[in-house]
């Protein structure tokens, strides 16, 4: 999108710093390029975290729509800047992520309201 980012991620890290490099490092590359020394990126960002299958798909879905909605794209498949691209190279499935989504859900959820739309175990999203 062109003023904003939405990522399913699964940090090797905290959440808060991943996003920390994703920022800083395109503000960099950003920067360098353009010759831009003002902030890039607003402060903060939206998470969410993905407890299920279901709710993985939910927000992926959400996220390969986001362009058609805006009409940036007739198809996601022709945004390629999204993962709905064909040809987009994503990583491999998390080992832990993989496990956890063949175990049954226990415990207790809170609904927390996404747009329209709502991924397995410590996949996080990010809007920033």
């Amino acid at each position: 999108m062109p003023e904003h980012v939405h990522l399913l991620i699964t940090p090797e890290m905290t959440l808060e710093r991943a996003v920390q490099l994703i920022k800083g490092g395109y503000s960099h590359n950003f920067g360098s390029e353009f010759g831009r020394k003002k902030e890039v990126w607003q402060r903060g960002f939206t998470d969410h975290r993905i407890r299920e299958a279901a709710d993985f798909e939910l927000h992926r879905g959400y996220i390969h729509q986001n362009p058609v909605k805006r009409g940036l794209v007739h198809n996601a498949s022709e945004y390629k800047y999204c993962s709905a691209y064909p040809g987009f190279k994503l990583d491999s499935w998390p080992s832990a992520a993989k496990a956890a989504s063949m175990e049954p859900a226990c415990g207790t959820a809170e609904a927390v309201p996404f747009p329209v739309v709502p991924s397995p175990n410590s996949v996080s999203i990010a809007k920033t």
